[in-house]
């Protein structure tokens, strides 16, 4: 835990936590990217081949590159949340949250009885039997940070409500997504998304609410979501550090030759 205590002291100083992505899951890679100086890994269940016997070993990886990691689960639902819980992950993430409901249903797959529904039976998360396990039901267990994407129109319309939920740490916006629900799919710079982008960080800010964002390098729309008083920034992912790097040496190799 020692890693959220860097990243809360940050956020307390006004810092920006700087996080991206595992889609490979390959854990020496996993284990690299934890070594470089991120915030935040962000280890994605929901678009990439990862199951639970991988998302384990990333973990693993990532605690040895000392680098927290949070987990997108492939949807919002208490059965997919509860393992990846138990394997003591810094941060679980539920997609595609459209309504408070959704939301309340996601803090509840976190929480134990009587206040929720997940299910006894954590195994990496007592450090295999070197937490005492009271003591973690009783308060550890809530240092897993709770994020919630807003990546649908729906959600945006009922944002007051969803950021008004309590059991959530923080809301990660996914502009590909949201951009598709709006009929631009593909172009989440469209114009026509600036007023909703807009509206979401002012929604979230009059809520005192911990806030970022998730999408591929593009400083101007970065910059942006800075403006708009986001903490979070997250941003490339392993297969494309591997193929860019691939792609250049191979590109220089061949200049040599001519």
């Amino acid at each position: 835990m020692d890693g959220l205590f860097r990243i809360n002291e940050k956020l307390a100083n006004g810092g920006i936590l700087y996080g991206t992505h595992v889609f490979c899951g390959a854990p020496p890679l996993t284990e690299c990217l934890a070594q470089i100086g991120f915030d935040l890994l962000w280890i994605d269940m929901e678009h990439t081949a990862i199951g639970i016997e991988s998302l384990q070993n990333n973990l693993i990886a990532a605690r040895a590159g000392g680098t927290p990691a949070i987990v997108r689960i492939p949807w919002n639902e208490k059965v997919l949340a509860k393992p990846v819980l138990d394997m003591g992950p810094d941060g679980i993430i539920f997609p595609d949250i459209r309504t408070a409901g959704e939301a309340r249903a996601a803090v509840s797959a976190c929480e134990y009885p009587p206040n929720g529904e997940r299910g006894y039976g954590p195994l990496r998360a007592l450090n295999y039997g070197g937490i005492d396990k009271t003591d973690y039901v009783d308060r550890l267990y809530r240092r897993t940070q709770r994020f919630l994407q807003i990546e649908h129109i729906d959600a945006v319309d009922n944002l007051e409500e969803i950021a008004a939920v309590e059991g959530v740490d923080g809301y990660i916006v996914g502009p590909n997504d949201l951009s598709g629900s709006a009929g631009h799919i593909g172009r989440y710079d469209h114009p026509d998304m600036t007023q909703i982008y807009d509206r979401i960080g002012e929604v979230m800010r009059n809520h005192g609410k911990l806030f970022g964002v998730s999408l591929g390098y593009d400083p101007d729309i970065m910059s942006e979501w800075l403006e708009r008083g986001a903490k979070m920034i997250f941003s490339g992912n392993d297969v494309g550090y591997v193929f860019d790097g691939a792609s250049n040496l191979l590109r220089e190799l061949k200049r040599l030759s001519k």
